[in-house]
């Protein structure tokens, strides 16, 4: 998958959208492109390597993902709450889309409770 598809399956769930808001903050973070539900964050990634991923994640799922190779811990985000994962092949096209899903998914339900 190339950073278009992955940007275009990133924006095809309802709600979503994309930003870059560290542009004007940190020199080396100008290329983070960041997918939202709503206002929160699910999904990071820089657009000049493509290499890997930062996605929000269920804490009762990490340990056992982080057993995957490919999968790890953030870099400058809770690895309570997050994974890194890498898109450079040890991790099936497949299983990304849907840790991609349930990033979505898991964020979504959690401004649905905010707001009941």
């Amino acid at each position: 998958m190339n950073v278009e598809e992955f940007r275009d399956f990133c924006l095809s769930f309802p709600d979503t959208r994309e930003g870059m808001p560290f542009e004007g903050f940190f020199h080396n973070s100008r290329s983070i492109l960041v997918f939202y539900v709503g206002k929160k964050m699910f999904c990071l990634l820089d657009l000049d390597k493509f290499d890997r991923c930062t996605l929000k994640c269920d804490p009762k799922l990490i340990d056992e993902l982080r057993e995957h190779e490919g999968i790890n811990k953030p870099f400058n985000l809770s690895p309570k709450h997050w994974i890194s994962v890498d898109l450079n092949g040890a991790i099936s096209e497949q299983l990304i889309k849907d840790l991609v899903t349930k990033s979505c998914k898991l964020v979504a339900a959690g401004i649905s409770r905010k707001s009941t």
